[in-house]
């Protein structure tokens, strides 16, 4: 669960603008860039209005595939196999979990059946020195390997006195007294995760993170290990939400 700082407040304000009410804006001038061009009063315009829409479909798109999308309810391919709430309130109970990648059609993930509905976005790296980055893109694993059939989300919260202190004070408070990434690193390559930040997007979303992670079934007494260490690093005390959601690969019939 690496996580990463925060910029200052206006910066943050940019990048949730361009997640979330930006990428509206996108789209609105993608629709309007079609009108003007069906009907262009001569050749020029037609040229450049095609190459704004286009540059345009690219940061759309590259927007898409940064943004996850979690859904709880009756379909997806994990099975839930427990949810349980570390601190704070807990999730509805549901029995599969869908994961949407990207914007496009993502409204098919939601339905009547739909209990929650969790939303991040993957980000540079923060929190991390160069030494540590190198280490860790040398150990880890990627997500999917055809072994890891179990898996963890967790979503949590990190209280306002948190957020409330510097950057330094956050790494400091982060890996020199939590020891985070040490602790993390000590579980690669058995134990792929994948960080979401929610406090990028524009929308009020009910955590700041979403970690998911995938290991073999026989690693599930390690990630818990870990998770034990983790949980009880300094770092912990100022996590005001967690839930514990644990997941299996339903296999294909």
């Amino acid at each position: 669960m690496t996580e990463r700082p925060q910029d200052s407040e206006n910066t943050n304000s940019s990048r949730r603008s361009f997640l979330g009410g930006g990428v509206a804006g996108l789209v609105a001038g993608l629709q309007t860039s079609a009108s003007l061009a069906a009907s262009p009063p001569e050749d020029k315009v037609t040229t450049h209005v095609s190459a704004v829409a286009e540059s345009k479909v690219k940061v759309v798109n590259a927007v898409n595939s940064r943004l996850f999308s979690f859904c709880g309810g009756l379909t997806g391919d994990w099975m839930v196999t427990s949810i349980r709430a570390i601190c704070g309130e807990t999730l509805p109970d549901a029995e599969r979990l869908h994961i949407h990648q990207g914007l496009g059609n993502a409204h098919e993930a939601l339905s009547s059946d739909t209990k929650w509905f969790l939303r991040g976005v993957t980000s540079n790296d923060r929190y991390v020195t160069r030494p540590e980055k190198e280490l860790l893109v040398a150990r880890q694993a990627p997500l999917g390997r055809a072994t890891a059939t179990h898996a963890a989300l967790i979503p949590i919260r990190k209280s306002a006195a948190w957020w409330a202190m510097t950057q330094d004070e956050r790494r400091a408070l982060f890996e020199e007294e939590s020891h985070h990434i040490k602790i993390g690193m000590d579980y690669l390559p058995a134990i792929a995760r994948r960080l979401h930040h929610c406090r990028d997007l524009e929308s009020k979303e009910p955590f700041d993170f979403l970690t998911f992670f995938d290991f073999a079934p026989g690693d599930e007494p390690l990630f818990d290990r870990m998770l034990e260490k983790l949980r009880s690093t300094r770092e912990w005390s100022f996590v005001d939400r967690e839930v514990d959601i644990r997941l299996k690969k339903v296999t294909p019939t």
